[in-house]
């Protein structure tokens, strides 16, 4: 009998402009599991095309734009490793440009 490889259901919010990009205030990505931060940022921008991959990552370098914020739980995943930040099973991810104000 084949064994699949275990998989990860994350939960990918989306904000502001990255909400009129993807159509959706939020959605269930699957992925492999031991993925990371960038795995899903690679499957968003597979999912969501051009646009997406635009709106969120430097061309040069194929990191995300600094000016936007990515949360995981809550919490920067910047603090958690960047892109190398593992998901886990039912986390919450939260993609949302910089606040404003004055």
């Amino acid at each position: 009998m084949k064994r699949r490889r275990s998989e990860v259901k994350v939960n990918v919010k989306y904000f502001a402009t990255l909400r009129e990009i993807t159509g959706k205030r939020e959605e269930q990505i699957e992925l492999q599991g031991d993925s990371t931060m960038g795995d899903l940022l690679n499957r968003l921008v597979e999912i969501h095309g051009p646009a997406f991959k635009n709106y969120v990552m430097e061309e040069a370098t194929g990191s995300p734009k600094g000016h936007l914020l990515f949360l995981i739980d809550g919490i920067s995943m910047n603090s958690m490793g960047g892109l190398n930040a593992r998901l886990i099973e039912g986390c919450v991810v939260a993609l949302m440009p910089p606040v404003g104000g004055g």
